[in-house]
């Protein structure tokens, strides 16, 4: 888990904005969608890997991966919501 210290630090690095833990649902309804197969990173990557934790951005358009307690900040790994 991200620290709280940590998390008061990090801002998006596309638009500096604060970021917020993603709640349960949200990662719940990203996972099906990663299940089957309609999740695209930034980059037009396809996401293959369950998002256990992530990072979003304040207006909710992007969530940010978080992998092994260390936040993925690349503007390509970030995965569009929609928000």
């Amino acid at each position: 888990m991200v620290h709280p210290d940590l998390l008061e630090l990090l801002v998006c690095p596309d638009d500096r904005s604060p970021l917020h833990l993603a709640e349960a649902p949200l990662l719940d309804e990203l996972n099906a969608r990663v299940r089957a197969g309609a999740v695209k990173n930034r980059a037009g990557a396809a996401v293959t890997e369950e998002v256990k934790e992530g990072l979003v951005r304040a207006d909710g358009k992007y969530l940010y991966p978080v992998r092994d307690d260390i936040p993925i900040m690349l503007l390509d790994e970030a995965i569009p919501l929609g928000g």
